[in-house]
């Protein structure tokens, strides 16, 4: 799906992410349309409609039904100002061409996580994902789960009913709401391993900018929790 375009232009404008707390004040109702056009001018502006060939207003076409999508409110996150009402994700894109699009200010995004490793890295067995751009929606940043196992979190995650995120949709998080990755409140993606080593990707900050890389799974950090979600939701005609 994807095409053989340079990766994101680091000429190309920063865009501006709402606040964190303007997440926890999301009314599902009123706010998913213009939420939605946010993240969708954010990924024409940051490149990312181009790695898939399509110009600005059939990207728009192509995306636009994604609001009226059945959305239901979500719990509170354990900590507060770490929820996000949900991010649009594209499937079909090569990971390392949307890295550079994870700013932090005017630097680009980094990855230390190859073109021939980034495909080995596959959803678990029972982490159902789209084939076709879907909302990511009730998002945890999961700071709560700083300073604990991956293995771990996992449990926690998946015993409350929800959904660890995958490599893609950690990139995605980071491009549409760069705010979210924070110092000592960054995140694993759980839902993503590469074969059968214990590789964990994550997102994290390292040098001012946003770094993709891995972790070991039985390996705590105090600063890189789990990130999570509540459900994976497509058009009703997808």
């Amino acid at each position: 799906m994807g095409v053989p375009v340079t990766a994101v232009d680091p000429h190309l404008p920063t865009v501006t992410a709402p606040p964190s707390a303007a997440a926890t004040a999301f009314d599902p109702g009123a706010d998913v349309r213009a939420e939605l056009d946010r993240q969708i001018t954010a990924y024409v502006e940051l490149g990312v409609a181009a790695l898939l060939g399509q110009d600005p207003d059939t990207f728009r076409a192509w995306l636009a039904p994604l609001s009226e999508v059945a959305t239901t409110p979500t719990a509170p996150p354990a900590v507060e100002g770490d929820d996000v009402p949900f991010v649009l994700v594209l499937p079909g894109l090569d990971l390392n061409d949307v890295v550079p699009a994870m700013r932090r200010g005017t630097r680009l995004g980094v990855s230390v996580i190859d073109r021939d490793e980034a495909p080995t890295y596959r959803p678990l067995p029972d982490v159902e994902v789209p084939t076709e751009p879907y909302l990511l929606w009730g998002v945890d940043t999961g700071s709560e789960l700083c300073d604990v196992r991956p293995e771990d979190a996992l449990v926690t995650i998946t015993g409350r009913g929800r959904t660890p995120l995958t490599i893609d949709e950690g990139v995605a998080l980071v491009v549409v709401r760069p705010d979210m990755l924070r110092p000592n409140k960054c995140f694993s993606l759980l839902a993503s391993r590469t074969g059968t080593n214990q590789r964990v990707p994550a997102v994290w900050i390292s040098e001012r900018r946003a770094k993709l890389g891995w972790c070991w799974d039985r390996n705590p950090h105090t600063w890189l929790g789990a990130a999570s979600a509540a459900d994976r939701l497509v058009r009703a005609d997808a």
